[in-house]
């Protein structure tokens, strides 16, 4: 009986600990780049190996939070988190989500669709089936910053197993996408009907941005938000209050826009500008050539050395609209002859609907064949 006793007391004590550890808070108070960190302890049990989210072999790309290290909030669309492991399964960790977050989960180039919802459990969370010997994973947010963000803790690895980072990867340049739905590549994998439901079927991945970086071998970002204009919009956030912020909310804080530099930034923006008061009865706004000029005039003021390319259309208003493409032509003339960084280029593609997939390969064929003859792109091209 003495001995039945000690072991509930001890099991007793054992759950009280575990509880404790598990209510510790993580937060620091400024946010912390993963290669700032010092070496975080790797956990095991008896199936698996536990690789925290702030251990330094996890490579990440894009506008990622990390203010908690231990737990980085995945934002915009395009963010990616890679890790170089061995073994047979592995398993995301994934908590703290709000809205809808989908990822395209990439082992050596096999790919999974993986949700991390609000309210729901993350599924599927598990892949397996590798195989022996050493296996590359590549995490991709598909889904825009606004349709949800979720915190990322790591992953789970079936033993045996091991972990490496990933090979340093080659990119030729950098670059930004600065820009509205149809930069995010929303609704590209729905049917005839654009939907805002589910935003499984937004995929990123396959935008027109995604497709151009690419093929430059280009490390990027999208800093896009689907409804957002220059003056107005359909959604209460404008491109000038938004696309140096770490979130895409006017009150975020605002991002080091020192850490990373791109040598070409895009802008593709009047859609909404044009759309939202043509459905509401109202004239396109009259102050869109200003906001649009100090747009870049502040993109200028953070990269002095970039190149900045002004993109127009994928959609009937930047197609077919004459106000604005008389307001964008005054905004890209202005900017044209004060700053020979400036160039423009406007897509002969447009679609009634958002580009599906097929549109975004057409949109991307059409600004990879407009970049190779440009001046500022040579050295940055592809050799095959």
């Amino acid at each position: 009986m003495k001995i039945r006793n000690l072991i509930r007391v001890c099991f007793i004590s054992a759950l009280w600990a575990l509880s404790a550890c598990a209510a510790q808070p993580g937060r620091t108070t400024a946010p912390v780049a993963p290669q700032e960190l010092s070496a975080p302890t790797v956990q095991t049990n008896r199936l698996t190996l536990q690789i925290p989210a702030a251990d330094k072999r996890f490579r990440y790309e894009g506008r990622i939070d990390f203010v908690d290290p231990h737990a980085p909030v995945l934002i915009w669309q395009a963010s990616r988190v890679g890790i170089d492991f061995k073994g047979d399964e592995i398993r995301l960790l994934f908590d703290g989500a709000r809205g809808q977050n989908y990822f395209n989960v990439q082992v050596d180039g096999s790919n999974t669709v993986v949700q991390a919802n609000e309210g729901m459990p993350p599924g599927p969370a598990t892949l397996a089936g590798f195989g022996p010997g050493r296996h590359h994973l590549e995490l991709f947010k598909r889904s825009e910053a606004t349709a949800g963000t979720v915190r990322f803790r790591g992953v789970e690895i079936a033993l045996p197993a091991k972990v490496w980072a990933p090979p340093p990867p080659h990119y030729r340049l950098a670059m930004e996408f600065i820009g509205d739905s149809i930069t995010v590549g929303a609704c590209n994998e729905d049917g005839v009907t654009d939907q805002w439901e589910n935003r499984r079927t937004h995929n990123c991945a396959l935008s027109y941005a995604t497709l151009t970086a690419e093929a430059f071998d280009a490390d990027y970002r999208n800093i896009a938000v689907s409804g957002m204009g220059i003056a107005t919009g359909w959604v209460p956030m404008k491109a000038g209050e938004i696309w140096n912020r770490l979130y895409p909310s006017s009150n975020s804080p605002p991002v080091n826009l020192r850490l990373w530099t791109p040598n070409v930034v895009f802008v593709n923006f009047g859609e909404n500008d044009d759309s939202y008061p043509r459905a509401h009865g109202q004239s396109f706004p009259t102050n869109f050539t200003d906001g649009y000029i100090a747009l870049i005039h502040a993109i200028r003021g953070a990269w002095p050395d970039a190149q900045i390319v002004l993109l127009r259309g994928g959609m009937f208003g930047g197609a077919r609209s004459e106000p604005l493409h008389n307001a964008w032509e005054s905004a890209v003339r202005q900017l044209e002859t004060t700053d020979q960084g400036v160039s423009h280029f406007v897509f002969t593609r447009w679609t009634s609907t958002h580009p599906r997939v097929a549109d975004d390969r057409i949109m991307a064929d059409e600004l990879i064949a407009w970049l190779k003859q440009q001046s500022f792109m040579q050295g940055n091209q592809q050799s095959n």
